[in-house]
């Protein structure tokens, strides 16, 4: 299977136009691009790229999103997840450009007979036949126009946005006066602005795109398909108040689709704010799921006891002939420079990316990578989505995301078009809460593998791992470590513990209710036999700010006093306490003095 080859067509034109290609004895074109009936110059593009055959996900949502079939005609909204690496750029910039080709054909018919019938009622009254309209350079200060793309698709990264914007630059080129526009932060202002003119669609961060807009160098009143690639994380916290502005300017398109490898459930219901209808006649497209296994993606697992002990895994893995290029993600943009420095300091071709950096440092860095002149690029998950480099064979996450979905984007940078990767995760026994939440979301369990030599030496607690599997059958979350809870099922926190659990939090036992005899962190707890302050009030004896002498018990603002503790009491055994209201009265003494 292929990874970015996505189209679907229409027209009977498109195969008489094949066949006639075929006769000439030019390069044989996909058929299956040509059954789902693109537009010819587009099925051209796809054989030019290598593609022969499209996606699943491909399949399914190019004709949905062409308005074929059953919804032959209508522009219906869609919402499509499918596993990172199948195809999904392809499967939604094949459908927009084939309408825009279409439009545009359509513009140029009307405006030509709009000309022949001017011609013709001149040659009727013996004038000449009028002239045609010179092109006017765009770029000249006189002729300037705002733009007024009829698509916009919008991305949360810079990276992702430029990959986008590339690869619907290589489906346009036998399209003539078909024009695209990348739209990022970090880029010069009057560049962008120059590539904006004349744009048919434009791919953009929504940052930079609203500056553009809210300065009047863009009109989005125009757009027909909005597209939000990567939703989920289009609709995070971050992007959400952005797309909601988005979506008031461009209220009048025909088509909203959204696209990403995950949709949690609460994401679905963002989304359907942004539906026409509110998702009242949205359509779901789901190809495979986060929890389907990437069937080429081989992943593995090794528990180390400290990060230099994880530095020695990398190292050695990175030394493997087999790499030909490599990503290694960190969790803080602090880690990802100082790897990156150490990689090179020990001979490795490595570079460093993330947000920190300028927009052209990115650039190149990235560039560099795909030219095969950087070997390893040290990345945090700014390059979790975007990056399509089918020469990267293996992902290491060397420290480990903050998300668990974001697990599944990162794999996702190796193994693309149908080819082997290799995933491979370091993690300390304190991130085995991380590996717990990312094997419940993936519902797959980790196999732990070991380098000889490299092995941890710590171990896990007794009762070893939690078995994989749901919720218990007599609570919620259950026990993490194995042992027998009772009250939250199988699963839990990070011991067996229950309301009434028989164990408690990291090794203790519960005997009782509450804070039963022996429970917390041992079996000497804090809490012993009965409640925190068994022989005393919680301010002690007398009151808050009470007298501290004698045996009083300890109070929270308690000091020491002769053999006990009480409410700011002085130190010395006996003394008479600081009390804040005798201050007071010397204070007005000496003031009425």
């Amino acid at each position: 299977m292929t990874e970015q080859t996505l189209l679907q067509g229409q027209d009977a034109p498109a195969e008489s136009t094949i066949s006639t290609a075929n006769a000439a004895g030019q390069t044989a074109l996909p058929e299956g691009f040509v059954r789902l009936g693109l537009a010819p110059e587009l099925v051209r593009a796809v054989a030019d790229l290598g593609y022969t055959e499209p996606t699943q996900v491909q399949q399914k949502a190019i004709p949905l999103a062409m308005g074929t079939g059953d919804d032959s005609g209508r522009f219906i909204d869609l919402m499509v997840s499918s596993q990172t690496g199948s195809g999904k750029t392809a499967a939604f910039l094949l459908p927009v450009l084939h309408t825009l080709i279409h439009q545009q054909a359509e513009a140029e018919a009307a405006a030509r007979a709009e000309y022949e019938r001017a011609a013709a009622e001149a040659a009727a009254r013996g004038e000449a036949p009028p002239k045609r309209p010179k092109r006017k350079n765009p770029m000249h200060p006189r002729n300037f126009k705002a733009a007024v793309p009829g698509a916009l698709v919008l991305c949360p990264t810079r990276e992702l946005a430029q990959q986008v914007a590339h690869d619907a630059i290589d489906l346009v080129k036998h399209c003539k006066g078909l024009r695209i526009a990348n739209v990022v932060g970090g880029m010069p202002y009057q560049l962008q602005i120059a590539k904006l003119q004349n744009a048919n669609l434009v791919v953009a961060t929504p940052g930079r795109l609203l500056d553009l807009q809210r300065s009047m160098q863009i009109k989005l009143d125009q757009v027909q398909f909005l597209v939000v690639d990567e939703a989920d994380r289009m609709l995070d916290l971050g992007f959400s108040d952005d797309l909601a502005e988005i979506n008031q300017l461009t209220a009048q398109r025909k088509q909203t689709m959204m696209f990403s490898a995950t949709f949690a459930p609460r994401i679905q219901q963002l989304a359907m704010r942004v539906m026409h209808e509110g998702g009242a006649s949205v359509k779901k497209i789901q190809i495979d799921t986060p929890q389907e296994k990437h069937a080429n993606i081989e992943q593995k697992l090794y528990w180390a006891d400290n990060a230099e002990h994880k530095r020695k895994l990398l190292d050695h893995w990175l030394r493997d002939a087999s790499i030909d290029q490599a990503i290694v993600f960190a969790s803080t943009q602090v880690e990802c420079d100082g790897l990156a420095n150490d990689l090179q300091q020990d001979g490795f071709s490595a570079v460093a990316l993330h947000g920190a950096l300028s927009q052209g440092l990115r650039n190149r860095r990235l560039m560099a990578l795909r030219n095969g002149q950087v070997q390893i690029l040290v990345a945090t998950d700014v390059a979790a989505r975007g990056i399509d480099v089918p020469s990267i064979t293996h992902v290491f996450n060397f420290g480990l995301p903050m998300k668990a979905e974001d697990y599944t984007h990162r794999i996702g940078r190796t193994g693309r078009a149908g080819r082997d990767g290799l995933a491979v995760t370091f993690a300390e026994f304190r991130d085995r809460r991380k590996i717990f939440d990312i094997e419940g979301y993936s519902r797959q369990q980790f196999k732990a593998d070991v380098i000889a030599g490299l092995e941890p030496t710590q171990r896990f607690p007794q009762g070893g791992r939690p078995e994989f599997g749901g919720r218990g059958r007599e609570g919620g979350r259950g026990q993490r470590f194995g042992g027998a809870g009772r009250g939250h099922g199988d699963r839990g926190g990070f011991g067996d513990r229950g309301g009434r659990g028989e164990r408690g939090g990291f090794g203790g036992r519960r005997d009782g209710e509450g804070y039963g005899r022996k429970s917390g962190f041992g079996d000497t707890s804090r809490f012993n036999e009965g409640p925190r302050f068994k022989d005393a009030p919680r301010f002690g004896e007398t009151s808050r700010f009470g007298r501290g002498e004698g045996a009083a018990p300890r109070g929270d603002f308690g000091r020491r006093g002769d053999s006990g503790r009480g409410g700011f009491a002085r130190p010395q055994g006996g003394g008479k306490p600081y009390a804040p209201h005798d201050a007071r009265k010397r204070q007005t003494q000496r003031g009425g003095r």
